[in-house]
């Protein structure tokens, strides 16, 4: 496995929400019992820790809308179920990072209103103007917004990794399709892997 260096390297947790992943969230019924069963929140926050400690760059991409979801548009079923379940409002606890994974002080967090975190966002803008070529990928769902957030980064020329252990879906089933399906498009690893290819690079010795 190639060495990743930190200085170049985003991680980015995708939805780690209190609606989304929290155990009475709006979306608990699609996804809490797979995040109970796989750990995933406290595995994305070891990658996270680790990835933040050697100096990566933590972004965080949350989905949150007005009140009254003025700024959702509901073309698919997903979207639809947002507005339905009046979910996901900006500033309430539904849309807040879940603490198991919370940001520290220097990460970043991008809102966005959209599945996917690159469009109609900062995303981008913000990686390229930081230097950043290689992007790693946790959180959930990896066949939603995991899956379609990395399709875009690997189409934009990123380095595209995604942390096989620190994602889960609905399903099981769905979990292990998506990454088969990634593993077209990006490379697919564990959290161990990651941290153990995400070093410092050393520094020049003197004569």
């Amino acid at each position: 496995m190639s060495t990743i260096d930190p200085t170049r390297t985003a991680v980015i947790g995708i939805h780690l929400q209190q609606d989304i992943v929290g155990a009475n969230g709006a979306f608990a019924p699609f996804f809490r019992a797979e995040v109970e069963r796989t750990g995933v929140l406290d595995t994305a926050a070891r990658a996270l820790t680790g990835a933040r400690r050697v100096g990566a760059r933590i972004v965080y991409t949350r989905v949150a809308f007005a009140p009254g979801h003025t700024d959702l548009v509901p073309n698919s079923p997903l979207l639809q179920m947002v507005a339905q379940n009046d979910c996901l409002v900006d500033g309430t606890p539904g849309a807040a990072l879940v603490g198991e994974a919370a940001p520290a002080d220097d990460d970043t967090v991008v809102t966005h209103t959209r599945v996917t975190g690159f469009h109609g966002s900062e995303l981008d803008v913000l990686l390229r103007g930081s230097g950043v070529d290689t992007i790693v990928f946790l959180g959930v769902a990896t066949n939603v917004s995991v899956e379609g957030t990395a399709r875009t980064a690997s189409e934009l020329g990123y380095r595209t990794i995604v942390l096989s252990d620190a994602c889960s879906a609905g399903t099981e089933a769905a979990h292990l399709a998506s990454l088969d399906s990634l593993g077209l498009l990006a490379e697919v690893m564990t959290t161990d892997e990651l941290l153990a290819a995400i070093t410092p690079a050393a520094a020049p010795t003197t004569a």
